[in-house]
């Protein structure tokens, strides 16, 4: 039976609900880091469990003893405070996870990619000519130099997210590293160079799009993921393996909360006998970003 025995105001009972609602509402983001992600037919419903868990722990201190929810509101407050000066686990990320929920749920659509790589992927797969075998004679993971580059730069971004989504955090903040600081640089008109990544890496991330193919796809590679990279139409891009329609679904939610400016409205992929691949171009601001053209003339497994 509840301690509380004391005798409240209508006043009173309404100030105290009101703070159980104000503390709901950081507690249950900051909760749903450490929940897996839940996705039961499309829809993604971790947060929706993350913010059931905190009502009803808010509703057992006001059964227990009402005035216990000022404390909690106040720890809650403290620790996103602190945070936000520490550069961890903030304001800033309890309303951008919950843009990433109603982004990924309503928002983001799924946009997959039909082309000669969905509808022969076995005249794809088999094409060989001297840009195929350029570029995967280049692609280098086992390198210290690259191998360092990536472990450096997949930790700067989206740490507190990784007991969420463990290593495609890992995978999304490399990315977005490469993203914000590769630059375009063309080669010769004469002849077509492919830099190592350890070029790449070496001359400021600098180079063009099949330097940053090779570059995006040995650093991925080098902490764990699975790529490849698609030669278009007068582009190149790598492609990241996303694994099943489930795992798929986990890291599009991942996209669209870590990457909320601006909003992600669509998720750009390949996929073939239930195995999704998204694309991780330096032309978009998000993976999953639009394709250039869907002319493709070579796939190239590494």
């Amino acid at each position: 039976m509840a301690i509380d025995e004391s005798k409240y105001t209508t006043f009173q009972q309404f100030l105290l609900n009101l703070l159980s609602l104000l503390t709901i509402i950081p507690l249950a983001p900051y909760l749903n880091r450490y929940i897996p992600p839940l996705v039961v037919q499309g829809w993604h419903m971790d947060m929706f469990v993350a913010v059931l868990i905190a009502f009803l722990f808010t509703r057992l201190l006001l059964w227990i003893f009402k005035p216990l929810i000022i404390p909690a509101f106040v720890l809650v407050c403290s620790v996103l405070f602190i945070n936000y000066f520490t550069d961890n686990y903030s304001f800033t990320n309890v309303l951008n996870d919950y843009k990433g929920m109603v982004q990924g749920n309503w928002g983001a659509k799924n946009n997959k990619q039909f082309d000669i790589l969905s509808l022969y992927p076995r005249r794809v797969e088999t094409y060989r000519d001297k840009t195929v075998r350029g570029i995967r004679d280049k692609v280098n993971y086992k390198d210290s130099l690259v191998r360092n580059f990536s472990v450096a730069h997949s930790v700067k971004d989206f740490d507190e997210y990784f007991p969420k989504y463990g290593k495609v955090s890992r995978y999304l903040a490399l990315f977005h590293y490469i993203n914000r600081h590769f630059k375009y640089v063309p080669d010769t008109h004469r002849d077509e160079y492919f830099a190592t990544p350890m070029e790449t890496i070496q001359n400021g991330l600098g180079g063009d799009c099949d330097d940053h193919s090779i570059l995006m796809a040995s650093c991925l590679q080098s902490i764990g993921a699975r790529c490849r990279i698609v030669l278009i139409q007068g582009h190149a891009y790598p492609e990241l393996y996303c694994g099943s329609k489930e795992d798929f679904e986990v890291i599009k939610q991942a996209i669209v909360t870590l990457f909320p400016q601006p909003p992600v409205k669509e998720i750009h992929y390949h996929e073939m006998k239930g195995e999704y691949w998204i694309n991780l171009d330096y032309t978009a601001r998000h993976p999953g970003g639009k394709y250039m053209n869907d002319k493709v003339y070579a796939l190239i497994e590494l």
